[in-house]
């Protein structure tokens, strides 16, 4: 999906008119309330709505087409981790991804890690399960997984796996962004897992096991947990509010409209790298620090013209509702709805972020904020073309975006015998 006709996200033929019309009016921005109304963030009326999502006792299916933790609706705690490769024989990586295959399969059925478990093993035998799940149900947990640019080529430019010549072009490092306060050092990563989950301990569990499991093999460059999802992947769920107060998310993707999906979010036959990464997606995170005390400093009136929509109801400025259409000519051009609309960007993302709040810097002043998730079929035309648009974002004041990482997310494991990147690797 680069700018050329081939790969644009917009079927060959099909107007700009009709594109904005099949996009609804919007696309959820990379802070805020979403944009729009309209088809692409809502079922519509022939589609069945499923549940809000697994309840507290219930598992997400491992195996499918795709990735568990992309559409799933989205659970409400997260714990993310990028992970360096420490070993530099590909025979070993490609072993670990075997084993935190079938470690995953268990512990999101809601099993411990390992076949003997943390308990069962005898006095004398190491446990191959941590334990701090034992009673707890699987939560929803879902788990998935990224392979990042230098996993490919490292910094130095080395082929460690002789797998440069499988790297597709838009598994790039993102570009730089105005404004961007990047720490190298939580930022990028060789390979990554995303947990989600329903209860914070199942999520900690499962990467506290995965780690276990890639010791020698594999490092933590950086982690991150959240709560509070900020986004609605599913239109059965409830659209959730930011740390800025404000409904986040109102049209974002939904996994009942599966056309959107298709266009948007999983990379297809004929796109760079679908010769393994077919049916999977490109995740860009993003660690951004919201600036809490000078929002709240800020007045109502203010904080309604940044956003672009009303903080209580959540409706576009000059609607009444949440899922009114957005009217661009009620919008100041600097606010963040206008910037983020798909009728700016022509494009759209599949957020699926979380709140975070670390503790308080050495100022007294709260390091919270949005750890921002998105998968697209295209970062390149995805994110990037969004954050671009951002530039002149006047939520610009209140942000500093402090991580950023890019991933590519292959096909999801379809038998008992696949695993992780198996079509990679092989």
């Amino acid at each position: 999906m680069t700018d050329s006709v081939s790969r644009d996200p917009r079927p060959t033929g099909l107007s700009r008119r009709r594109f904005f019309g099949l996009a609804g009016a919007g696309t959820a921005g990379v802070i805020a309330a979403g944009a729009a109304g309209g088809v692409i963030g809502r079922a519509t009326a022939d589609e069945p709505v499923p549940s809000a999502g697994p309840g507290a006792d219930d598992a997400v299916p491992f195996q499918g087409a795709h990735q568990a933790g992309i559409t799933t609706p989205a659970q409400d705690r997260l714990h993310f981790v990028a992970f360096d490769v420490v070993t530099d024989d590909r025979a070993v990586l490609a072993e670990l991804l075997r084993t935190w295959t079938a470690a995953a399969r268990r512990m999101t059925a809601g099993q411990d890690a390992g076949a003997v478990g943390a308990v069962q093993g005898g006095p004398d035998a190491v446990p191959d399960d941590t334990g701090e799940a034992l009673g707890l149900p699987a939560a929803g947990l879902t788990l998935t997984v990224g392979f990042g640019p230098t996993l490919f080529t490292s910094a130095e430019g080395v082929d460690r796996f002789g797998l440069a010549a499988r790297r597709p072009g838009p598994l790039a490092e993102l570009p730089a962004f105005p404004g961007d306060a990047l720490d190298p050092a939580t930022s990028g990563g060789d390979l990554c897992v995303q947990a989600c989950a329903d209860d914070p301990q199942v999520a900690v569990h499962a990467i506290r096991n995965l780690t276990r499991l890639g010791a020698g093999v594999v490092r933590v460059r950086w982690s991150q947990l959240g709560f509070g999802r900020t986004s609605s992947t599913s239109s059965a769920q409830a659209t959730p509010r930011n740390l800025f107060g404000f409904k986040d998310g109102t049209d974002n993707l939904k996994a009942e409209n599966a056309s959107a999906i298709d266009r948007f979010v999983w990379v297809a036959d004929g796109d760079p790298g679908a010769d393994w990464l077919a049916g999977g997606s490109y995740l860009v995170t993003r660690r951004i620090r919201m600036l809490v005390e000078s929002w709240d400093a800020t007045t109502l009136a203010e904080q309604e013209a940044v956003i672009g929509r009303s903080k209580g109801a959540g409706a576009p400025l000059g609607g009444r509702a949440e899922f009114d259409p957005v009217d661009l000519r009620a919008l100041p051009p600097t606010s963040h709805v206008f910037l983020s609309h798909p009728s700016t960007t022509g494009t759209a993302i599949l957020r699926r972020g979380y709140s975070f709040v670390d503790g308080s810097d050495d100022h007294g002043l709260l390091d919270a904020g949005l750890f921002f998730i998105a998968y697209q079929r295209d970062p390149q035309t995805g994110f990037t073309r969004v954050q671009r648009s951002l530039a002149q974002d006047a939520m610009n004041e209140h942000v500093r975006h402090t991580s950023s990482a890019v991933f590519a997310c292959p096909p999801g494991v379809t038998g008992p015998d696949d695993w992780w990147g198996r079509a990679l690797f092989s």
